[in-house]
């Protein structure tokens, strides 16, 4: 049987914008691809901007996205919100403006590039893609479909990043010769080297959807775990690069951020790197690994401890500045951070907060805070470390080509095969 939609004949002040809500016209009507940890966060910064309403959430577990539409019309005060399991039947839709993919990585291109061809507006979370082929396919569709795209990398929009950078931009610390990254390389509780029993697929969980490009392999709970709980697929390579690039880009970014974000890495050398022979856990989970920039910059990059502190640390020719995870800014003399930035001095992209920034950069049709071009560099830089961990060596890289010089089998670590039907 049809349903049918009935529409009130009264319409209220707040629909016209006389009660200093906000009028429809005015609006950013936004989907959620994801109902995982991270798009609860969205969801919730989301519903507090009275200029966006969520219209659509998508996930193929049917428990997980109900309740998602269920708070999202609890706080909407009606039934605003409706649920999809496939994204493509969200995507069609012509009343969405933008979406919001909270998804494990290797699904980030695919939905970013089809949401945008579909003439929606993308907030994708971090790392951009799972690849550099993808990135790049990333950033040409949305200069091709003129899209807004804001990628997850967050602390571009915290006030003391932007001020670590802007100081080390402007040679408070002289000239700039060496920053220092330290990530964490695994989360708590997950037990690297241990493998879990294939168990039935649960009934209202679509996993081959869930698998999408990756390979099909048996079901098990750890595997398909959200982030808020002890999750596997961070380290998982069907699904990402791990902690080298699933957390570690949003220091990476930063870091390039002070270098600048036209200068490109053109080597890198992983060192070292603890990749499981056996178990679920088969990414990285530890490793030291060094990026020449072409402005002859090098960054040491490592897992937490080994050598380096959480954190990015600019060392310069005259002191140093070190900020970390958490925002916390030290230097080398207190002197470093009393400093003001002059009216003609190097002002960084200033951010009233992600989210907002996103929905300004709609309205406004102008470059995000992370658009698609900052979120591939600092995926790819992420990405080179992890292809110089597998092929165990240093790797040479030609920015402008996005290849490797002379090097056939690291070029072949660029893209990956994608499960029929799930190509770009």
């Amino acid at each position: 049987m049809a349903s049918a939609v009935v529409f009130p004949s009264i319409v209220p002040a707040a629909a016209l914008g006389r009660d200093r809500t906000v009028a429809p016209s005015n609006r950013v009507t936004l989907g959620l691809i994801g109902t995982g940890n991270i798009n609860g966060h969205h969801r919730e910064t989301f519903l507090a901007e009275k200029d966006t309403r969520i219209v659509a959430v998508c996930d193929p577990v049917v428990t997980r996205r109900r309740a998602f539409r269920d708070r999202i019309n609890q706080a909407h005060g009606g039934d605003v919100c409706v649920d999809y399991r496939d994204f493509r039947d969200l995507l069609a839709r012509q009343d969405i403006d933008a979406v919001c993919i909270g998804t494990p990585d290797h699904w980030h291109a695919i939905l970013a590039v089809t949401a945008m061809r579909a003439g929606k507006d993308v907030y994708v979370e971090k790392p951009l893609t799972y690849t550099v082929a993808e990135g790049r396919r990333v950033v040409e569709t949305a200069a091709r479909y003129d899209r807004i795209l804001q990628t997850g990398l967050q602390r571009r929009s915290h006030g003391a990043y932007r001020y670590a950078s802007e100081l080390v931009r402007n040679g408070r610390i002289g000239r700039l010769t060496r920053v220092e990254v330290g990530i964490i390389g695994i989360n708590r509780g997950v037990q690297a080297g241990r493998n879990f029993p294939a168990t039935a697929v649960p009934e209202g969980f679509d996993y081959d959807l869930w698998l999408g490009p990756a390979p099909v392999t048996p079901f098990s709970p750890q595997r398909v775990a959200r982030g808020n709980e002890v999750c596997y697929w961070y380290y998982i390579s069907d699904y990402t690069t791990g902690f080298i690039s699933g957390n570690g880009v949003h220091f990476v970014d930063i870091a390039q951020w002070g270098i600048g974000d036209d200068v490109k890495p053109v080597e890198v050398h992983t060192h070292s790197a603890d990749i499981p022979a056996d178990g679920l856990v088969d990414d990285a989970i530890a490793w030291r690994s060094e990026v020449l920039y072409e402005n002859g910059v090098r960054m040491s990059y490592s897992s937490e401890g080994n050598p380096h502190p959480d954190g990015i640390r600019f060392v310069g020719t005259d002191g140093w500045i070190h900020i970390t995870g958490g925002g916390a800014l030290i230097a080398s003399s207190t002197d470093i951070l009393k400093s003001v930035i002059g009216p003609d001095e190097i002002h960084l992209y200033r951010s009233p907060g992600h989210h907002r920034n996103f929905l300004d950069s709609i309205k406004a049709r102008r470059r995000a805070a992370a658009g698609a071009d900052v979120g591939h560099h600092a995926t790819t830089t992420c990405n080179l470390v992890e292809i110089s961990a597998r092929l165990g060596r240093a790797v040479e890289w030609d920015p402008r080509t996005e290849r490797f010089a002379s090097d056939p089998e690291g070029d072949r670590w660029l893209s990956r095969a994608s499960r029929a039907p799930w190509r770009m």
